[in-house]
């Protein structure tokens, strides 16, 4: 049985065989999370991303981690946040899926993901953690190990609460 991580750095140093991208559709390197990857992972990324794009909210891509520890990253698009009644957890949640759908496919057995849409994209860390974490405590039997990478104390410190709360119902 898998187990579910939740630890705090820099996700471009994650030794795994799979990191997940916080993606915009057209997979352009972006800030945040998206930016960090692309600068670590070298101008390859950019172009085998331009191979794969666009990719619609809730769907995922993968390309070689090219310089990156990882050996793929996995891109996906969350959703914007717009209050809350415009489907976003359902796209959401469809993201993380289809990100681990792609790893599954892949027979990965190692996947680190960040925070999906609380960047720039405004999703409320505190709702979007829930989400997170149950679709990966549902997939974790599939896997060796989920992360659950944060960059922030303030997003660190939520997940940890959250994932103890959630836990106690997958055990």
């Amino acid at each position: 049985m898998g187990v579910v991580r939740i630890i705090q750095g820099d996700i471009t140093k994650l030794n795994a065989d799979a990191i997940v991208n916080a993606a915009n559709s057209q997979l352009l390197p972006g800030g945040g999370v998206s930016g960090s990857i692309h600068r670590a992972a070298g101008p390859e990324l950019a172009k085998a991303c331009q191979k794969v794009a666009p990719c619609p909210p809730g769907e995922a891509r993968i390309t070689p981690g090219f310089q990156l520890p990882a050996k793929y990253v996995i891109h996906t698009v969350g959703p914007v946040w717009q209050g809350g009644s415009q489907g976003e957890e359902k796209v959401l949640e469809s993201a993380y899926r289809s990100s681990l759908a792609l790893a599954k496919q892949y027979g990965l057995a190692t996947v680190g993901f960040p925070s999906l849409s609380t960047g720039i994209f405004g999703y409320p860390v505190h709702l979007a953690a829930p989400v997170a974490l149950r679709t990966l405590l549902e997939a974790a039997s599939s896997f060796e190990t989920l992360f659950m990478v944060l960059w922030d104390d303030k997003t660190f410190q939520e997940y940890l609460q959250i994932f103890e709360l959630l836990r106690k119902d997958f055990s």
